[in-house]
């Protein structure tokens, strides 16, 4: 596994870092790599990601061009007078 160096980290940051890690019983470093997993995306998560999007782009457009689920208010009135 790659190691990572960080050099000038301003002090508030790593401030903030060690009340981060210690207050969940973790290190520094595990800390920041969790951070970095959230925020970077892999190259893996970005194609799932545009999957998903054509996946629900797909389903948009298959609900656009369908009839509508529900009938409007005046359908349903004529329909309850009508029986």
């Amino acid at each position: 596994m790659p190691t990572l160096y960080i050099e000038n980290v301003p002090a508030s940051t790593y401030d903030a870092l060690r009340r981060h890690a210690k207050s969940r019983r973790r290190s520094i470093a595990s800390i920041v790599v969790a951070l970095l997993e959230e925020s970077i995306p892999t190259s893996a998560e970005l194609k799932a990601r545009q999957e998903l999007l054509l996946t629900l782009e797909n389903n948009l457009s298959r609900k656009s061009r369908s009839a509508r689920a529900f009938p409007s208010s005046d359908e349903m009135q004529r329909q309850d007078r009508a029986r």
